[in-house]
């Protein structure tokens, strides 16, 4: 396996078989849309062979030996946020040279299995972070000035009293076209909470920037946008406003959704296509050994999925609400495990954050890295 850095390289859509496998897989606009979407077409096990992907080229390494590096966010400028899961540090990447600045350390972060300092969101001069903290996991926010050398001001509370486990703890959060903040939410390893609708595990939340349930939420006076989830590490909104989220399976599928409001996704009656009424099937499923997905990105017609087990880039082609041809892997173990993936601002660049000393990796010289990815 090769993860040495990569100056320029061009890859073409190779296709990988999907083998159905067993083991856990990580332990693992003026509104949101309503309209009931159009049946995605039938899952394949095995990619097409001569199904033409967009070519992605690896322009480069932007910033490497990062440590435990989860969430991304960009600044107005082009500027990046980085976290660190278990150091506790928010680090400013300039895009264009790769000089690293530290923006600060978050307070009351306490880090342990797959909890810690996750999930980055930037809004308004706020740097929202979702944590592990003693008791909880939760969502704060701090002011930051978005200059070289402005430093985090101390933590505001925007919502409290998530469950934490040492396992399943979501983490990921984002702003949508609609300007509610979004979060994805674990079970924690009680897969009983994820059908519950009383408890904000195992759930996609909806809120105001403030933290209170979003006007339009399916549920009245409840955070709860969409439930029956797992483990959902990816959100992330297509041309037309659509929301997507991965989600990692247990024993056969990872998943790839396209969330509407309301809705059951069905963890742990179901994993991956059912067919069961009640339920709502994904858009695509990998075995786990091929995704265990993290972080996804819409950019060029598709969405792009980081895969940490699966060390791989998934690129998911769309058409409108579905699925218009297979899932094309890239990267096949050039670097290891992959968490975050995000476009830019123009959609013509992908930033890539590897995952390799996240305690589960084979850290080589260089992990963690941030790498340059431009789309053809």
């Amino acid at each position: 396996m090769s993860r040495g850095r990569v100056v320029s390289r061009t890859l073409t859509g190779g296709a990988v078989a999907l083998l159905l496998a067993t083991g856990c897989s990580s332990t693992p606009s003026s509104g949101p849309p309503s309209a009931p979407p159009s049946s995605p077409p039938p899952a394949s096990t095995a990619p097409s062979t001569t199904s033409p992907a967009a070519p992605v080229r690896v322009a480069g390494t932007l910033t490497e030996g990062l440590k435990s590096p989860w969430g991304l966010a960009e600044l107005p400028g082009g500027d990046l946020l980085v976290s660190s899961r278990d150091e506790r540090t928010v680090t400013r990447v300039d895009g264009r040279t790769g000089r690293r600045t530290p923006a600060g350390e978050v307070p009351g972060v306490v880090p342990g299995g797959e909890g810690g300092l996750l999930g980055l969101a930037v809004r308004d001069g706020w740097v929202y972070a979702y944590l592990t903290a003693g008791t909880d996991n939760r969502i704060v926010r701090m002011r930051y000035g978005g200059g070289e050398g402005d430093r985090l001001g101390a933590p505001e509370p925007v919502l409290t009293g998530l469950p934490k486990g040492f396992i399943h703890n979501g983490g990921r959060i984002a702003f949508g076209p609609d300007g509610m903040l979004y979060a994805g939410t674990g079970e924690t390893g009680r897969t009983g909470l994820a059908q519950d609708k009383g408890s904000l595990g195992g759930k996609i939340l909806r809120m105001t920037p403030e933290g209170r349930p979003a006007p339009g939420n399916p549920f009245p006076g409840s955070l709860v946008y969409s439930y029956g989830h797992r483990n959902v590490q990816g959100l992330a909104w297509d041309a037309d406003g659509r929301l997507w989220a991965s989600e990692f399976g247990q024993d056969t599928w990872d998943e790839l959704n396209l969330i509407r409001p309301g809705r059951n996704y069905g963890w742990p009656v179901v994993e991956g296509i059912a067919g069961r009424a009640g339920y709502t099937d994904p858009v695509a499923q990998w075995p786990t050994s091929e995704a265990s997905p993290s972080g996804i990105a819409y950019a060029r017609g598709a969405i792009w999925m980081a895969g940490l087990r699966g060390e791989r880039l998934w690129r998911v082609p769309l058409s409108g609400a579905e699925r218009s041809g297979e899932p094309v892997a890239f990267l096949k173990g050039e670097y290891g495990r992959l968490r975050t993936v995000q476009a830019t601002a123009g959609g013509t660049r992908l930033w890539l954050v590897t995952s390799e000393t996240d305690t589960r990796g084979t850290p080589g010289p260089g992990d963690d890295r941030i790498l340059r990815l431009e789309l053809g």
